[in-house]
């Protein structure tokens, strides 16, 4: 593990998270590292040394994603209804029938993109949080960039979300089939937005504190 490198807050520096303009606090706001009663004089917008409770935060949206991500999985994600049949599909059996029928590679991402993906995210992002709070100093660069590699593939967790939305907005035929989106889909994309708002409040600079206290 290699000595941190002088930081912002060491140098006195502010970041403002609207338009990211590096300032130094104002006259008379000496105690904005404390405090964070600073703003941007550029946008205006509040300047933190660190986020403002973002363990906190991370930890609420995290416990309501693993909430919903139980029913997200379990409830019928669409609802198909025709003449001749009427069919629930879960997101696991969507891709059982995708294997089954020899669609593997389909299947594949699907599973990867709408099952594991959402999970390792909350692993991943528990793990972040926890290790923040115990002040860990274990591998630092590794928690950063799988901080960034979370805060990536976020958006590529709503696939079913975008098959079920084309595909109610395509099959619309009353007499013949109806297609509607299930308490799942609803379900599957709250946890979905719920991790992406846990990944947007963890503070990654709160990773690095523990390290630059322990070389102070």
């Amino acid at each position: 593990m290699s000595l941190p490198h002088t930081t912002a807050v060491d140098a006195g520096l502010l970041s403002c998270p609207a338009c990211e303009l590096v300032s130094r606090p104002p006259p008379g706001a000496a105690d904005v590292f404390a405090t964070a009663t600073a703003r941007c004089p550029r946008c205006g917008a509040r300047v933190h040394p660190r986020k403002p409770d973002s363990i906190a935060r991370t930890w609420a949206f995290l416990i309501a994603a693993c909430v919903l991500y139980i029913p997200a999985n379990a409830l019928p994600i669409m609802d198909t209804s025709s003449l001749f049949d009427a069919q629930q599909d879960t997101i696991l059996s969507g891709v059982v029938y995708l294997w089954t029928t020899g669609s593997w590679v389909t299947a594949l991402i699907v599973f990867i993109a709408s099952i594991v993906t959402p999970l390792l995210k909350l692993v991943t992002l528990s793990a972040l949080v926890i290790s923040v709070q115990k002040k860990s100093t274990w591998r630092p660069h590794m928690r950063a960039r799988l901080y960034r590699v979370v805060s990536l593939v976020g958006r590529w967790s709503m696939l079913d979300i975008f098959v079920v939305a084309v595909l109610v907005a395509l099959v619309q035929i009353q007499s013949i089939a109806v297609i509607t989106a299930g308490p799942g889909a609803f379900a599957f994309g709250a946890v979905v937005v719920l991790t992406m708002f846990a990944a947007f409040s963890f503070d990654p600079r709160l990773i690095w504190d523990p390290v630059k206290a322990a070389h102070a």
